[in-house]
């Protein structure tokens, strides 16, 4: 039964699923790996942050301390194939063993493709692509090839291109194929690979983007079948059944969480549902990430509206 407490992570998954287990994260200070690293953590997971910024991952290593998880952290820049092998070499010697890993770490920038230099293309490719892969090969390498394990590798939703990111859709469908590629040839070695695509989420990392896109960011809602952002929870949901044993004869798969955004037609008329039907229990929002933050360019707009409500009164 899922804890009822309102400090813990509400997870709708067993106690104890991945007691013994190691869990890498990349990209854990933040947004969807913060989230994911808590619910596993919750779960019985011995966590491995890693990101760049070392401040960032140890407040969310003392958040999942604080909240009776083990966890472990260490700074890395994923781009680099020599710092990714000292990397496992580092978490293997810590930690003994990697079970699992969530190849989350990504960042890109807005900008029309005319607009984009060589340096900012391969600067995204290389954090989006190229690091993920140098992170699955060498868990693979030292320690999955022999021993089995899962990966997750964090894409998005490019289906249908991804205009304004360019860069970011190459890199992202690049990962689905070598999710494929990977789950095909480390099969043999009992090793899966999937990925999630998540879709519009309300996560930490819609404040990285300049304030011109607030009103862009706020209208996206309209423009998904399901009438609403998804959450964190939901995408940590799906990332962890992927890891778990129910998933297991599942590999080469990408699991989308996107409230059907891709089907979205031209000449279909798109009929949001209301609010009152978002809260009909097959599509009610999840909300078991008990530290959950809103991002500031909605919790800016939620001010506003009250504020106007007030003054109306």
């Amino acid at each position: 039964m899922a804890p009822t407490a309102p400090n813990v992570y509400q997870s709708v998954f067993a106690p104890g699923l991945f007691s013994g287990q190691v869990v890498v994260v990349t990209g854990g200070g933040s947004g969807i790996g913060r989230c994911t690293a808590h619910e596993l953590a919750r779960l019985g997971a011995q966590v491995v942050l890693v990101g760049r910024k070392p401040e960032k991952l140890q407040v969310v290593a003392d958040e999942i301390t604080a909240d009776g998880g083990a966890v472990s952290w260490f700074a890395c820049d994923i781009r680099s194939e020599d710092a990714v092998v000292v990397l496992v070499q580092q978490v293997l010697a810590a930690h003994g063993r990697i079970d699992g890993l969530v190849n989350n770490a990504g960042g890109q920038f807005m900008s029309p493709l005319e607009s984009i230099s060589a340096k900012g293309w391969e600067a995204v490719l290389h954090t989006n692509l190229t690091g993920g892969f140098l992170v699955a090969r060498e868990c693979y390498r030292q320690w999955m090839a022999p021993n089995g394990g899962s990966i997750v590798n964090i894409v998005a939703d490019m289906w249908g291109s991804m205009p304004g990111m360019g860069h970011s859709g190459a890199a992202r469908a690049g990962m689905v194929s070598f999710t494929e590629t990977a789950a095909l040839e480390w099969a043999c070695s009992g090793v899966r690979v999937n990925a999630v695509a998540p879709g519009y989420i309300a996560s930490s990392g819609m404040d990285n983007y300049p304030p011109a896109a607030a009103h862009t960011l706020r209208a996206m809602p309209q423009t998904v079948p399901l009438g609403r952002f998804g959450n964190e929870a939901e995408v940590s949901a799906a990332i962890v059944f992927l890891l778990s044993p129910a998933a297991s004869f599942i590999s080469g798969s990408t699991l989308r969480v996107d409230g059907a955004r891709p089907q979205v037609r031209l000449g279909w008329p798109l009929r949001v549902p209301d609010a009152a039907t978002q809260q009909r229990a097959a599509v009610k929002p999840y909300g078991g990430f008990h530290r959950a933050q809103v991002p500031r360019v909605f919790a800016a707009s939620a001010e506003q509206a009250s504020s106007a409500s007030k003054d109306s009164e």
